[in-house]
């Protein structure tokens, strides 16, 4: 009894650990028709109050027959089992393989009761042991498919980003129950010319139904010989409906069922602090979206937004770094608009999301804003699939650390051999800071910009832009001398990729810890120090100009004089 009631106990302790994924991450997926080269391209950002910032690498290794893999816990290490190892696995940076196949995730929890606690393989593991095995969206699919099978979840909800050179993919899944092995899920490819995007809520409803014809463009997990039918467009779990009506969670026609609707119905903060992430990035690129706004201000949970639609643009590589950028700006929930921004404009506001003015059970619940871009972030990336360049040299992951609105994203081609130092795996941890770690000295910057964010973050966007459009003006001259190495010797074209990413991020590194530094003196006190042919200024004799003092803006001083009255008044003397 006392064994069962620790057991009980640790498992309770561990699951809290997986709730920092709670309204965390956002992904959007771009298909090659609406991309402005012809490439795929997936964003992820991996927000989370424990994970730390750093790029994971695994080279292409051959395994004896019998051998086993361990599997941790992505989110906690917690060890979860062995697994059969493939036979041969493919080199993986970061989030894309070798082959340019990509994947990303966010967690939309769901029935919790669905969780099976005797899974070996949890979302995390299961995303990069993933990019080790298949070569492609598809194969991405029926691997996932294979390993929950035959090893179990161990996860929440979790819809999946998963895109290749051809197309892109998006994947939702949910677990059986206690001791029930394997998973339910749902996989639809996103129309080419449209785009498409989710953020810790369902978002696949209805979905075509396997005919079990030559000509069904579905198919279920039991029809995997027509994987690579390039009519099929969605593929799905043969009992997903089942599953669902044995838990009493659906009782209508097959052909209404809604993954969605059904295993993680939405509400207030599904609509307000995830599907308004999806929103804000469709807004961006569609005149028809504010028809929406009631639903994800959380007011009208009826009107959902559609799984994808066609952009009135086409999207660049650029685009998506600055959507992952996201503060709701210009939209009528921005962030920088209300009290909460205080009086230098910040579109930051620290947790909980909700909260009470009191302890009172029965007062009113209250929420601040949940945009795309956080503080609370480990990494993010835009992965850049391109069809008509060799694997090594057509998918890039354009990788930063820290929050999105003030990081950097570099060229981390999916070719190369090693990892630049500043993103390397244990240069320093959550608890331990790293002078040489990308992670901290980027969140040294944000938590900076935080203090002054009307004026700080324009000079840290500044030289955001100036690394990044860099980077990306020069990726043709990269491209083609690759591609020329390539033809010639592969391992030279991958050394030579390896080469240029680790370059490229010792010289955002190198100009990151310049602006540190530059911010520190320009801002110290509360001062602005006046500055003079790229220079800070000085009087004739090389003291130091007296610094701007600028105080509060007019909005600051209004919202001050509310909250206190006379208190601050200064009386007026002699007709003053």
């Amino acid at each position: 009894m006392k064994k069962s009631v620790m057991f009980i106990l640790i498992f309770l302790a561990l699951s809290g650990l997986h709730k920092h994924t709670a309204n965390a991450c956002t992904n959007f997926i771009v298909t090659r028709g609406a991309s402005a080269k012809g490439s795929t391209m997936i964003t992820y950002s991996a927000d989370s109050h424990v994970l730390y910032g750093e790029l994971y690498y695994w080279p292409a290794k051959t395994y004896p027959e019998g051998a086993m893999l361990d599997v941790y816990e992505w989110d906690t290490r917690r060890y979860l089992g062995k697994i059969r190892q493939a036979p041969h696995t493919y080199s993986v940076v970061g989030n894309m393989n070798e082959h340019q196949l990509s994947i990303g995730e966010t967690t939309f929890t769901g029935i919790e009761n669905l969780i099976d606690t005797t899974g070996i393989i949890d979302y995390g593991s299961l995303m990069y042991i993933t990019l080790q095995r298949a070569r492609n969206a598809r194969e991405a699919i029926k691997t996932i498919s294979d390993l929950l099978t035959e090893y179990g979840y161990a996860s929440s909800g979790e819809s999946f980003s998963i895109a290749d050179p051809e197309e892109a993919w998006i994947l939702e899944i949910i677990g059986k129950g206690p001791g029930n092995r394997g998973a339910v899920w749902v996989a639809r490819r996103i129309p080419d010319g449209y785009i498409c995007g989710h953020a810790n809520q369902a978002r696949i409803q209805t979905f075509p139904l396997a005919t079990h014809k030559k000509n069904s463009v579905a198919i279920t997990s039991k029809e995997f010989k027509r994987l690579h039918d390039p009519m099929v467009e969605c593929i799905y779990a043969y009992d997903v409906i089942d599953v669902a009506r044995a838990n009493g969670l659906f009782s209508g026609n097959d052909s209404e069922f809604s993954f969605s609707d059904i295993y993680n119905p939405v509400t207030f903060s599904g609509a307000r602090f995830c599907d308004i992430r999806v929103w804000a990035f469709f807004r961006s690129l569609s005149d028809d979206m504010d028809q929406f706004l009631d639903y994800v201000a959380g007011h009208d949970l009826s009107k959902r937004m559609p799984l994808w639609i066609k952009p009135n643009r086409k999207v660049s590589n650029y685009d998506l770094m600055n959507f992952m950028r996201d503060h709701l700006e210009g939209t009528p929930f921005d962030m920088r608009k209300d009290p909460g921004a205080g009086p230098f404009g910040s579109p930051y506001r620290w947790r909980p999301l909700e909260w009470k003015v009191s302890d009172d059970p029965n007062a009113p619940l209250y929420c601040n804003e949940r945009a795309t871009a956080t503080q609370q972030t480990g990494f993010v990336f835009v992965a850049e699939s391109r069809n008509w360049l060799p694997d090594p040299v057509g998918g890039i992951l354009w990788f930063g650390v820290d929050d999105a609105a003030t990081t950097v994203f570099n060229p981390m081609y999916c070719g190369i051999t090693e990892v630049p130092e500043c993103f390397r795996e244990g240069n320093g941890d959550l608890n331990t800071y790293s002078p040489t770690s990308a992670f901290w000295l980027f969140n040294l910057v944000a938590n900076m910009c935080y203090s002054r964010y009307d004026l700080m973050s324009e000079d840290a966007i500044m030289v955001q832009k100036e690394l990044e459009t860099g980077f990306i003006d020069g990726m043709t001259l990269v491209d083609e001398t690759a591609q020329k190495l390539y033809s010639q010797n592969e391992k030279e074209a991958r050394e030579y990729l390896t080469a240029y990413s680790l370059n490229a991020a010792g010289k955002t590194f190198k100009r990151w810890k310049k602006l540190s530094e530059y911010l520190l003196v320009k801002y110290i006190d509360g001062n602005i120090k006046l500055e003079s042919g790229g220079k800070f200024s000085t009087t004739p004799t090389g003291y130091p100009m007296m610094p701007e003092q600028p105080g509060y803006p007019d909005s600051w001083k209004k919202t001050v004089i509310n909250a206190t009255g006379d208190k601050l008044l200064v009386p007026s003397e002699n007709g003053h």
